[in-house]
C-alpha cells in the first residue's frame, strides 16, 4: 500500500482545493494518467498519477482544502511498479502518517455552518464560498450528498433553477477579479495606441500559411510576428520590459513574455514563455501554441504563470478596434493586439508620389504605468515597434 500526498505545485503555493477526482475507489489507475484536479490561488491543474495501481481510498474528497504534503489517497501498487516519492512532510520519515488536515465525507466533521435561519449544515469550503458569493441561505438548498450534505452540484442546480439566474464566479474568475482591482488601485494606468500597416507581414503569411498549416498543424497568425517585433523594440526601450519594486524600477535582462489565453470565455490565464528574446519566429509561434494548448487543457503548473516581464493580450481575432488592457502586476506595460482588416491607405513611392492602396491595417494599444516613465518614452517605443513591423524582412524568418 502507498500513500498519495499533495505535491508542491509551485513556489509560494502552500495548499490546494481538490476540485474533482477522475477515478473512483476500486478503479485501476495507470502511471501518469490524469487522477485529480486541484485549484490553487494561481491556477487549476489536472495532476497525473505518480503510481500505477488500484485506488483503495480517497481521503481528501472533492471540495477539501489540503496543505502541500497532505494525504490525498491510498493505493495498492501494481506488482513491480515503484511509487513516486512523496513530497517532504513536516513529520519525521519514520513517524506514522498524520491525520489529514482536510475535509472528507463523512469521516471528518468541519466546523458547522449556521445559516441565517438558524439551521446547522456541514459545508465544504467550495460549497460555503459558492453560497456566500451568491447570498444563498443553505437552508434553501436540498442536499443530495452523504447524509443530506449539500454538494457543489446542488448549489449550482439551485442557482440555475431559480429566477434571475446567478452564475457563480469560478476560481479563475475570482482570482482575476482580485488581481485586476489590485492593479487598477496600484498603477496609474495610461493608454497609448498606434496604427500599423501589416501589409509586409500579410504578404509573407499568405505565402507560407498553407505549408505552415500542413507542417505545424496550427495557423500562422500575426502574433508571432508582433512578438518578434516587440523583442526588437524592447532592446531600444528596455524600461518597458520592467517591474516596479520598492521605490525602484527593475529593468529585466531577458524578455519573459506572458501571453493572455482565453479559457472558452470562462476565465483568462497568462502563461509565460521564458527567454522569448532568444527565439526565432518559428520557435515563438510553436511556444505560443504549446502554452495556449496546455492552458486550455489545464496542464499548466503555477510556475508557468510566474516571472513574466511583459504581457501581450490578443483580442484581434474578434476584429476589435481598440481595447485598454489592465497591467499584469508588477509589470509596467501590457500590449493589446487588436483586429487587422483591409483598408485604403496612402502609400508613397521612391519618387515621393502618393497613391491609394488597399493594405492590412491594425491598431496596437499599450496600457502602461505612469510611475515608470512618461508618454514620450511610450510613444517612441510604439513608433519603433511600428517601424519594425512595417520594414523588417519577414521572409528571412523562414
Amino acid at each position: 500500500m502507498a500513500d498519495l500526498f499533495l505535491p508542491q505545485l509551485g513556489e509560494a503555493i502552500t495548499e490546494g482545493t481538490v476540485i474533482q477526482w477522475f477515478k473512483r475507489v476500486g478503479d485501476h489507475v495507470a502511471l501518469d494518467e490524469p487522477l485529480y484536479e486541484v485549484s490553487t490561488d494561481k491556477v487549476d491543474s489536472e495532476v497525473p498519477s505518480p503510481v500505477a495501481g488500484v485506488l483503495l481510498e480517497i481521503v481528501a474528497n472533492e471540495g477539501a482544502v489540503v496543505e502541500v504534503g497532505g494525504l490525498l489517497a491510498r493505493f495498492e501498487i501494481d506488482e513491480g511498479a515503484v511509487a513516486a516519492a512523496p513530497p517532504v512532510s513536516a513529520e519525521p520519515a519514520a513517524a506514522p502518517a498524520p491525520e489529514p488536515a482536510v475535509e472528507s465525507e463523512p469521516e471528518s466533521v468541519p466546523e458547522p455552518k449556521t445559516s441565517s435561519s438558524g439551521s446547522s449544515r456541514l459545508l465544504s469550503p467550495v460549497v460555503r464560498a459558492l453560497l456566500a458569493d451568491n447570498g444563498v441561505d443553505p437552508a434553501r438548498v436540498a442536499g443530495t450528498g452523504v447524509g443530506g450534505r449539500i454538494t457543489r452540484a446542488d448549489v449550482e442546480n439551485f442557482l440555475r433553477d431559480n429566477p434571475g439566474r446567478a452564475e457563480p464566479f469560478n476560481s479563475i474568475r475570482r482570482i482575476t477579479g482580485r488581481h485586476m482591482v489590485s492593479s487598477k488601485s496600484t498603477s496609474p494606468h495610461v493608454l497609448t495606441a498606434i496604427e500599423v500597416d501589416f501589409e509586409g507581414v500579410e504578404m509573407v503569411r499568405q505565402a507560407h500559411r498553407s505549408k505552415w498549416k500542413e507542417a505545424e498543424g496550427s495557423s500562422l497568425t500575426y502574433l508571432p510576428f508582433i512578438v518578434r517585433a516587440v523583442v526588437e523594440a524592447l532592446a531600444d526601450f528596455p524600461r518597458i520590459n520592467a517591474s516596479v519594486g520598492d521605490g525602484e524600477l527593475i529593468v529585466h535582462g531577458d524578455v519573459n513574455l506572458a501571453v493572455a489565453v482565453d479559457l472558452n470565455f470562462e476565465g483568462l490565464l497568462a502563461p509565460v514563455i521564458r527567454g522569448v528574446d532568444a527565439m526565432s519566429l518559428t520557435e515563438v509561434a510553436r511556444a505560443i501554441v504549446d502554452m495556449s494548448g496546455r492552458a486550455r487543457a489545464k496542464k499548466l503548473l503555477p510556475d508557468d504563470l510566474a516571472d513574466g516581464t511583459f504581457t501581450i493580450t490578443n483580442a484581434g481575432q474578434y476584429g476589435t478596434m481598440l481595447q485598454f488592457p489592465i497591467i499584469n502586476q508588477p509589470q509596467v506595460a501590457i500590449l493589446s493586439t487588436d483586429g487587422v482588416s483591409r483598408k485604403p491607405v496612402v502609400v508613397v513611392d521612391d519618387a515621393g508620389t502618393e497613391s491609394v492602396a488597399i493594405h492590412s491595417v491594425g491598431v496596437l494599444a499599450l496600457g502602461w504605468d505612469h510611475r515608470a516613465f512618461d508618454g514620450a518614452y511610450v510613444a517612441a517605443f510604439l513608433a519603433k515597434l511600428r517601424e519594425v513591423i512595417q520594414t523588417h524582412d519577414w521572409e528571412s524568418e523562414f
